[in-house]
């Protein structure tokens, strides 16, 4: 929105002609939403008390969580209102790749929204119904799957970018509808089952938001695209914006999330930030990227895709605990070690996912 004011008011006060780098933006993006998040914080966690908003506690799960019960969940909303209020002051609002982010932002946000919901004030310990919830996110991974198809078909918007080879980039076609929707939907459950430890999700998300602002500024921009040998997006510069927001508004929640946790993010946080990692992947045409940078909200998928799989065929169990975080605490880990070893394992894989772009 600066941006159309700023365009206007440069005619009177060249000034405002610095709102139109993209840089500029970005930071002022990150630092917006983490101004708001600081802000904001104390008062939505006193707001979520006062609802009595507390968090459920399953009885079958370690029992240093039991302690966390009662804890204002649903902290989430924060920081979706932070990175949107940052995005729509900060980011060029004609950009159609910036409403798609949105709309997944805020349709995820609204899905882990009634799930929250249903669990903490309807005190329906199951929450939204699975095949519900997994209905709803199906529905905004497919509009978004159809609608980018029909826009950007057998153009660099619908090619798969495969790390370490410079010259594979063949056209998806078809099965561009089905990776995208897989990438979304995967994306945002990922995140959601990493969820589970104080802070352990959002630094996390924070180290890849930071990698991602890089890689949608090099994919839109001619040189650098053409540098790194990655296919030029004519719109994804400007997801360095969102990308930034993500960043302050996630820095800010940390404020208030770190061990002992003041509030949690719930399904309305985490199901979000999931799903608009999993759409600005795609965007950037960058899906096995996502694979490598949030490869700890891979590891904790796969824990429990191995667990329930090895107790279904074998009936034995692989870890203490699924998803992977629990496993380590039942063995005795503290909580504080478990998440600081999974944020520098995370910020690795960040480097090595950036370090694929140069490997070419």
């Amino acid at each position: 929105m600066l941006v159309w004011i700023s365009e206007y008011l440069v005619k009177y006060f060249t000034f405002f002609n610095v709102i139109s780098y993209l840089t500029v933006r970005a930071i002022l993006a990150l630092l917006t939403s983490l101004t708001i998040s600081l802000i904001m914080g104390q008062k939505v966690i006193d707001w979520l008390q006062k609802l009595q908003i507390g968090q459920v506690i399953r009885h079958d799960g370690p029992e240093s969580h039991l302690s966390k019960k009662g804890t204002p969940t649903m902290g989430g909303t924060l920081i979706l209102a932070s990175i949107s209020i940052s995005v729509f002051l900060w980011a060029d609002l004609r950009n159609p790749y910036v409403w798609v982010t949105l709309f997944v932002l805020i349709g995820y946000g609204i899905v882990g929204f009634a799930d929250d919901y249903l669990k903490v004030i309807r005190k329906n310990t199951d929450g939204l119904i699975a095949r519900w919830k997994y209905f709803w996110q199906s529905v905004i991974a497919l509009i978004v799957a159809f609608g980018l198809y029909a826009y950007g078909k057998d153009s660099s918007v619908t090619v798969l970018v495969v790390p370490f080879f410079k010259d594979v980039m063949p056209q998806l076609g078809l099965w561009f509808i089905l990776l995208t929707y897989v990438v979304i939907v995967g994306a945002g459950n990922a995140v959601n089952l990493t969820d589970g430890l104080d802070g352990l999700a959002i630094m996390p998300t924070v180290f890849v938001a930071a990698g991602f602002a890089l890689v949608s500024w090099a994919t839109g921009n001619v040189n650098f695209a053409a540098y790194l040998q990655i296919p030029y997006i004519k719109f994804s510069g400007e997801l360095m914006v969102v990308c930034t927001a993500i960043i302050g508004a996630g820095l800010g929640f940390l404020w208030f999330n770190t061990y002992p946790a003041m509030v949690f993010m719930g399904d309305v946080g985490s199901l979000a930030l999931g799903g608009v990692f999993g759409i600005i992947s795609v965007l950037l045409r960058q899906e096995f990227l996502l694979l490598v940078m949030g490869g700890i909200f891979v590891i904790e998928t796969l824990s429990v895709i191995l667990q329930v799989g090895s107790f279904k065929l074998r009936g034995k169990r692989i870890f203490k605990m699924a998803p992977i975080h629990h496993h380590y605490e039942l063995k005795g880990w503290p909580e504080p070690r478990v998440i600081v070893r999974f944020w520098i394992i995370s910020l690795m894989l960040v480097v090595i996912g950036l370090l694929t772009l140069k490997l070419r």
